[in-house]
């Protein structure tokens, strides 16, 4: 009885262990994408980039921004070919080791009015490392969690990961808050640099935690079947890309919705609404942190009723939610501010972010699997993350000011995805078919409720 209770102890301890290590490398690299994002609009357009033109300047740092979107998905293809050949494990290491010496070294570098030109070269390649790794971080974070949860527990498992994206935003935004509170100069001369160099912390305590776990069993079950392709690449493009297409797919609605509601509404609401910039921030913050708590609650909701039919409902209620997002809006109350932001942020969107890395990890096989969510992940996020912000703005500009091409953007997102969503069950029925040799494959999108 003792060993039953034991071996319980340890399995617990172990699970917890791979959540914590799945967290920690998503929390870092959503912290390091929000600490970028708040430097380039406060500090990297003039230490950096000084120009006679401020949005020369404002408009080179966002430039740098946008560079890791179009850098993710080649790391997302160098890392997961070693990651689905050598091992998620050696293969998160390298990544988060990675992130986290381009990170730190970003608060080392030395301004333009230091060293010159060198200086954004320096910051330019940082962000390329930056990318480089991050690009392969996802697909291994959501892979240690759900290639080793318990059948019953991948809904829950998966929807970690996605827990590091607003848990990133806010202690980015904390860490921007908290050194600002010492004043204005303090910020722009030394205290922008403590919170990047601080991610050591975040780094050190993720590659201790990882450093405790073995290869997941789902990778040690493909490898001792002889079944790892020589070029995991190759055969995803050749033999998965319908499964590669679903992905991207279903990424659509759970990213630029994510953009809208979270970034694209605090420029929408301060400069054309006029709303207070802190309320608009603060908004953001409370319908984050609303957020972090429900993302686990529809992953484990999804173990109970289906993958499937939660994130379905999810896209839909963003589709609903689309015009009277922007109608509260309008009404130019505090309340109404709140009460758009936290719904969008905070309700309608963790059913499909709290199920869409469960629901990719299922629509392929082990052997491939780290390539094909990496692919349609990073692919999906270059495609509607990185461009939903400047499509906003400009629907915002060419139609003087109205909100509705905009509303009518996102329900075509919603529409892309459910339509993405409907090849999904068949796909990981397939899947699961093909591989006998993992016991607790998944037997369907739906999970055991579908």
């Amino acid at each position: 009885m003792s060993n039953a209770r034991q071996q319980v102890a340890e399995t617990r301890k172990t699970n917890f262990r791979v959540m914590a290590g799945s967290l920690s490398g998503s929390t870092i690299e959503w912290y390091d994408f929000f600490l970028y994002a708040t430097a380039s609009a406060l500090i990297f357009n003039e230490q950096f980039f000084p120009t006679d033109d401020p949005y020369i300047s404002q408009m080179l740092a966002y430039l740098t921004l946008a560079l890791t979107f179009f850098i993710r998905p080649l790391g997302g293809i160098v890392f997961s070919h070693f990651g689905d050949r050598v091992g998620r494990k050696v293969t998160l290491v390298a990544t988060l080791t990675m992130m986290g010496v381009a990170t730190v070294a970003i608060g080392l570098l030395p301004t333009y009015d230091q060293v010159g030109v060198l200086a954004p070269i320096l910051l330019i390649v940082c962000r390329i490392i930056q990318g480089l790794a991050i690009g392969g971080e996802w697909g291994g974070a959501l892979l240690l969690a759900y290639e080793y949860a318990p059948p019953k527990k991948r809904g829950l498992f998966g929807s970690v990961p996605q827990m590091g994206i607003t848990i990133g935003m806010l202690l980015a935004s904390a860490a921007f808050a908290v050194m600002a509170a010492f004043g204005t100069e303090f910020l722009t001369t030394w205290g922008w640099r403590i919170p990047f160099i601080a991610s050591i912390v975040l780094v050190a305590v993720g590659l201790w935690i990882r450093g405790g776990l073995g290869e997941t069993p789902h990778f040690k079950a493909a490898k001792e079947s002889g079944s790892i392709p020589k070029l995991p690449l190759a055969e995803t493009l050749k033999y998965h890309w319908r499964a590669v297409l679903v992905a991207v797919g279903v990424k659509v609605v759970e990213t630029a919705p994510f953009y809208i509601f979270a970034t694209f509404v605090v420029s929408y609401a301060t400069g054309t609404l006029n709303y207070n910039q802190s309320s608009a921030l603060n908004a953001v913050s409370l319908g984050a942190a609303l957020s972090t708590l429900l993302i686990p609650v529809m992953g484990a909701f999804s173990d109970r009723v289906g993958r499937f039919k939660v994130y379905f409902a999810g896209a839909v209620a963003i589709a609903l939610f689309a015009f009277p997002f922007f109608m509260l809006l309008d009404l130019q109350q505090n309340w109404a501010l709140f009460a758009a932001v936290v719904i969008g942020l905070g309700v309608v969107w963790p059913p499909v972010t709290g199920t869409l890395g469960t629901l990719c990890s299922e629509i392929f096989s082990a052997r491939v699997r780290y390539t094909g969510v990496t692919l349609g992940y990073q692919i999906g996020a270059a495609l509607a993350g990185g461009t939903a912000p400047l499509i906003a703005t400009w629907l915002l500009h060419e139609f003087d000011g109205v909100w509705l091409p905009i509303a009518l953007y996102l329900v075509l997102t919603a529409a892309i995805s459910l339509i993405a969503v409907l090849f999904a069950p068949a796909i990981a029925k397939r899947e699961a078919a093909k591989e006998p040799m993992i016991s607790d494959a998944p037997a369907s999108v739906g999970g055991a409720a579908s």
